[in-house]
């Protein structure tokens, strides 16, 4: 693809929800994901020629996005505030029970080491492609499933010991 041949408002409808869901589940704020994903194709539009069609269109959102990402929590971290976590959504005891899984993964993952970490939150989370994720990482597909795959097996092993 074409520097000058992208079609930005084609490539917004394209990958909006996979931009904002990967940036929610690094963040887990509703309003920071938005704020962070309008700045990721405001940068995508003003920074042409840094787009070389080497990898997909949604991969290459979802890495400026991970930058813009990392700028925030240093930003955060220099005036020393810590992340907002996103309120809770989701009522009565099947909600409370969910809730309670997805906490203790969450839990599970902020102690996973990297990659497994960040290949689990893109897969499930972000829900991109092991091809997608493979290319955000500069590694091969089959690599991406093999992490993921090991990233699975570390969760299931943590919950099964956690009781």
């Amino acid at each position: 693809m074409e520097v000058e041949a992208l079609d930005y408002e084609g490539l917004y409808d394209a990958c909006y929800m996979q931009v904002y869901s990967y940036l929610l589940t690094l963040c887990r704020d509703r309003g920071l994901a938005e704020e962070l994903t309008a700045q990721t194709f405001y940068k995508a539009m003003t920074a042409k020629s840094e787009f070389r069609g080497q990898s997909e269109a949604a991969t290459w959102l979802c890495a400026i996005g991970k930058n813009l990402y990392a700028d925030e929590q240093r930003r955060r971290a220099k005036q020393a505030g810590a992340p907002d976590e996103a309120p809770a959504g989701g009522s009565m005891e099947d909600d409370a029970l969910d809730r309670d899984m997805a906490f203790r993964i969450h839990m599970i993952l902020h102690d996973m080491p990297e990659p497994y970490k960040e290949v689990f939150q893109l897969r499930v989370f972000g829900e991109l492609g092991f091809r997608q994720i493979g290319s955000i990482f500069g590694k091969t597909e089959t690599w991406a499933r093999v992490t993921y795959h090991r990233a699975r097996l570390k969760i299931q092993e943590r919950i099964q010991q956690d009781g």
